[in-house]
C-alpha cells in the first residue's frame, strides 16, 4: 500500500476490487506494456484478463449481468489501469460511456438487448461525436440522418477520432436530424449503430478505413468512421425519441471527463513512482540525486500535484454518483488532472536526465502518452470556458 492516491470511505467490495486490479496491473500489464506499446500491438491477453475480472461490466446493474458498481469505483479502477498503461484504460473508456448512455437514456428493450452482452465484453462499445472539420464545437456536426418514407433513417457522413473504432461492435453515433426545432441542439439524435469488428466495410454503408498513426496512445486503435446511406431502423435511436442526442451526449461527456481525469491521475502516479525510484538509484557528486535539494523539492511538488489531482477526480465522481449536474466539477477535475499529470511526468523525465530520452526507460512512453490528456474530452481552454460561464451564473450580481 502506497501513501499517495488513497481514497477514504470505500466499502469492502470497492477495496477488494481495487486490490485485484492493482495486482493485475503489477503482474500482467506493467511487465509487457513497453514492448506492446513500442510495437503498437493490441493487448488482447490483457483485455481477456479484464473481462475475467468483470471490468467491462463494472457499472452495469446486476440485473443485466454486471457488478453494479458506482462511477467512483470505475474511476478508481481506471486510475489503477492507467498507472500500468494508459492505452488499456482507453479500451474500456468508450465502452463504459456507451453502457452509461444505455443505462441512463436507453429504452427497456435497448437495455435488455445490449447490456448483458456488454457486461461480458461480447459487445464492445465506441462513442462518436467528432468529425474531421470540428473539434469541441458539437453544434457543427454535419453527419446527417434523413428520415425515410417507412420511418427508418439513412445516415451519411464522416466521423473522426473513434477510440476502439475497429474492435467495437456498437457505436453511439451523434448525427443531425431535422426535427423542426429552432435550436440546433434539439435537432441532434444519438443512434446505436451495430457493426462487425475489423477494418473495411463492417456493416451496410459503414466503413472503418484503418488506424490513425499517433505519437502515443498506441496499442488501442483510433479510427475514422465513414457512413454512406447506412440504413437504420428508428428503434435504434437511443431512448426511442429523436432530438435528444446532444443532451444525452453531454451527459456522457461528463463521465468521460471524469474518466480522462482518472487516466491522468494514473499517469501522474506512475510518473511519480518512476521519478522517486530513479532519484534514489542515480548518483552524482558522491550521493544519490534524491539528496540534492533541487531534486528533493521536485519530488515534493510532484507528490502534492498527484494528491490534488486524485482528490479532485474523486470528488467529481462522487458528485456524479449522486445524480447531480457536475459539469463544473468534471471540468475542473479534468483540467487540473491533465495539466498536473503533464507537469509531474515532465519532472520525472527531468529527474531521469539523458536516460529519460531512451526508449528503454518507461518514462519515455509516459511523456508521449500524457500529451493526450491535454486534448481528450476537451482541451483545458474548453474546460475553462465551461467553468467560467457556470461560475458567472452562480455568482451573478444581484
Amino acid at each position: 500500500m502506497t501513501r499517495l492516491c488513497q481514497t477514504e470511505g470505500l466499502t469492502e467490495d470497492q477495496s477488494e476490487i481495487l486490490k485485484a486490479v492493482r495486482v493485475f496491473v503489477d503482474e500482467q500489464i506493467i511487465p509487457v506494456a513497453q514492448e506492446l506499446e513500442h510495437s503498437d500491438t493490441y493487448p488482447q491477453e490483457i483485455i481477456d484478463g479484464l473481462k475475467e475480472l468483470g471490468v467491462f461490466g463494472l457499472t452495469i446493474p446486476e440485473e443485466f449481468g454486471g457488478l453494479g458498481e458506482s462511477l467512483l469505483t470505475y474511476a478508481l479502477v481506471v486510475e489503477e489501469i492507467a498507472r500500468g498503461w494508459m492505452s488499456v484504460s482507453g479500451v474500456i473508456n468508450t465502452h463504459f460511456i456507451v453502457a452509461y448512455l444505455l443505462m441512463q437514456h436507453g429504452t427497456e428493450e435497448q437495455k435488455q438487448k445490449y447490456l448483458p452482452r456488454m457486461a461480458t465484453g461480447e459487445v464492445r462499445g465506441a462513442f462518436s461525436m467528432s468529425e474531421p472539420g470540428l473539434g469541441s464545437d458539437v453544434s457543427a456536426v454535419s453527419t446527417k440522418a434523413t428520415k425515410q418514407a417507412d420511418g427508418s433513417y439513412s445516415i451519411t457522413g464522416q466521423k473522426m477520432w473513434l477510440t476502439n473504432g475497429a474492435t467495437s461492435t456498437l457505436v453511439a453515433l451523434l448525427v443531425k436530424t431535422d426535427e423542426g426545432a429552432e435550436s440546433v441542439y434539439k435537432n441532434m439524435t444519438t443512434f446505436l449503430v451495430e457493426k462487425e469488428a475489423g477494418f473495411g466495410e463492417t456493416a451496410q454503408g459503414v466503413t472503418v478505413p484503418g488506424k490513425i498513426d499517433k505519437m502515443g496512445y498506441k496499442g488501442v486503435e483510433t479510427t475514422e468512421l465513414i457512413l454512406e446511406n447506412h440504413q437504420i431502423a428508428a428503434d435504434q435511436i437511443l431512448g426511442g425519441e429523436p432530438g435528444k442526442g446532444f443532451f444525452q451526449m453531454m451527459d456522457g461527456v461528463e463521465v468521460g471527463r471524469v474518466n480522462v481525469a482518472a487516466r491522468a491521475c494514473g499517469l501522474a502516479w506512475r510518473g511519480f513512482e518512476l521519478g522517486v525510484a530513479y532519484a534514489q538509484q542515480r548518483k552524482t557528486f558522491g550521493k544519490v540525486i534524491a539528496d540534492h535539494q533541487a531534486v528533493l523539492f521536485r519530488i515534493a511538488e510532484m507528490a502534492t500535484k498527484v494528491e490534488v489531482a486524485h482528490n479532485m477526480m474523486v470528488r467529481a465522481a462522487r458528485l456524479k454518483d449522486t445524480g447531480r449536474r457536475m459539469d463544473v466539477e468534471a471540468g475542473m477535475a479534468k483540467m487540473v488532472a491533465s495539466e498536473y499529470a503533464n507537469e509531474v511526468v515532465e519532472d520525472s523525465f527531468r529527474i531521469h536526465g539523458g536516460y529519460g530520452y531512451s526508449k528503454e526507460y518507461e518514462i519515455e512512453r509516459l511523456m508521449r502518452e500524457v500529451k493526450f490528456m491535454l486534448i481528450g474530452e476537451g482541451t483545458s481552454d474548453i474546460q475553462k470556458m465551461i467553468i467560467g460561464r457556470s461560475l458567472l451564473k452562480d455568482y451573478k450580481l444581484k
